[in-house]
């Protein structure tokens, strides 16, 4: 018994230690992409209920040197989609909806409505237009709800069912849905089924006038030079039930836990929201595989915050990132690499670069077409002083010196080397990124 006992604890010491090593080591990865400006904001991590990592990196506002702590409220945007599936779901299990039910039985005049489903609009396989990046439209029909909008600007992009396109307007409808349905609010309905019964007190919708010491102040890009960029607030009226939540960690840590019990919607429910339809998308979660294992994720992009929550539920495991710059694209990066740490992978660390000023003419000299592989290129442009990259079918992205001919990205964890021959002419180029790298000729 003595024995037994002294295993115990000796288990137990060797268990603690463990936890205590994964947390330093986390932390270190955090502080590293601190450091080279690929994040700002609040960080958790858990794995079997333990936490883990909780904790703030750099500021919430940058003018009066708040910082970013475990309590600080951030937008979440598109994560919002999470739990207007769950109220969808709840809807479901309690008979008021039904996964078939065709958009036409709450929406009659919406043209084609008969043949869009709640299960198209949960998946994104609606068809349903992008009507808010037609500016023209937008300007003449200024107040007008979604679904108003939707049976005036009906042009649909493929029949449902048939591809996947990310669709926030088909989120949106299904917001006004569960208002129809339950004769409640949109935002009255997620309080009552999800932040009540979990008690997540921190979270809710009206950023724009949350009074709140512990609100972030979101920016456009890191502030720097004295330069305090401070991004405007979408409404939430506009974004609504597709991304006009708000929330700390802590709050959506209780989500993650709430779900793995099933407190919200029944198991067979949730296996059908983790279940991916087209483009590995299920209701509001991404579905991916990583060392074997089910990942479910998604991130959220608003004007100064984005975020990203990923989690392994069969080893009950979660990351979750709010971060308060927008121009921030490290979320995956970030993400897998703390997750490499939990699973005692290798993993690959931003590195900190300092920018350097090179004169106009040699910046011309690297500028023109390199072919990279078969009918795929990347051109390198030289405009308003600055050297761009913009591979083929994408958008263009600044790049910056760090020496001569090196160069790199301050939004991904990237960098350009160019190759000259005897004479100095550039006649290749080698882009690195995530621990790969390939090669291209100049073509023109």
């Amino acid at each position: 018994m003595k024995k037994t006992v002294l295993l115990l604890l000796a288990l137990g010491l060797v268990s603690g230690s463990f936890a205590q090593n994964l947390a330093a080591e986390l932390d270190s990865v955090m502080q590293a992409y601190q450091k080279v400006q690929h994040f700002n904001g609040t960080v958790l991590v858990a794995k079997n209920g333990q936490l883990l990592l909780e904790k703030g990196y750099g500021y919430e506002n940058f003018a009066t040197g708040i910082p970013n702590d475990t309590q600080t409220v951030y937008m979440i945007a598109s994560i919002t989609k999470q739990f207007t599936s769950a109220v969808v779901l709840k809807l479901v299990e309690q008979h008021k909806l039904a996964l078939t039910d065709p958009l036409s039985k709450f929406f009659a005049s919406y043209p084609g409505g008969r043949k869009i489903t709640i299960y198209n609009l949960l998946t994104h396989t609606a068809g349903i237009p992008d009507y808010t990046q037609d500016s023209v439209f937008m300007a003449s029909h200024k107040g007008l709800t979604v679904s108003q909008a939707l049976t005036i600007y009906n042009k649909a992009s493929f029949a449902p069912g048939t591809e996947w396109k990310y669709s926030n307007q088909g989120y949106q409808l299904l917001g006004e849905i569960i208002a129809n349905v339950t004769g409640k609010t949109y935002f009255q309905a997620v309080r009552q089924y999800i932040f009540c019964p979990l008690n997540m007190t921190h979270s809710g919708f009206d950023f724009a006038n949350l009074k709140s010491r512990d609100k972030a102040t979101g920016y456009w890009t890191y502030p720097g030079d004295g330069k305090n960029e401070e991004a405007s607030i979408i409404d939430s009226a506009a974004s609504f039930s597709a991304g006009a939540i708000y929330s700390t960690v802590g709050d959506l840590y209780k989500w993650h836990q709430g779900l793995q019990a099933y407190k919200i919607v029944p198991k067979p429910l949730m296996d059908q929201a983790y279940m991916p339809f087209k483009n590995n998308y299920g209701f509001g979660w991404f579905v991916d595989s990583l060392y074997g294992r089910r990942v479910l994720a998604h991130s959220g992009d608003t004007y100064g915050f984005k975020s990203n929550i990923a989690r392994i539920t069969g080893d009950d495991v979660c990351v979750i990132l709010l971060n308060n710059i927008e121009d921030e694209e490290m979320r995956g990066s970030l993400t897998n690499d703390l997750l490499a740490v939990l699973y005692q992978r290798p993993y690959h660390l931003p590195i900190f670069r300092k920018e350097v000023q090179l004169s106009q003419a040699m910046l011309k000299k690297y500028t023109g077409t390199y072919e990279m592989a078969r009918q795929f290129s990347v051109e390198v442009i030289l405009d308003g002083g600055q050297l761009w990259i913009q591979p083929s079918g994408q958008p263009r992205s600044q790049i910056y010196a760090e020496k001569e001919y090196f160069f790199f990205s301050k939004v991904v964890d990237g960098q350009v080397e160019f190759i000259p021959d005897a004479s100095g002419n550039i006649v290749s180029i080698v882009l690195y990124q995530g621990g790969h790298q390939m090669s291209g000729k100049k073509i023109k």
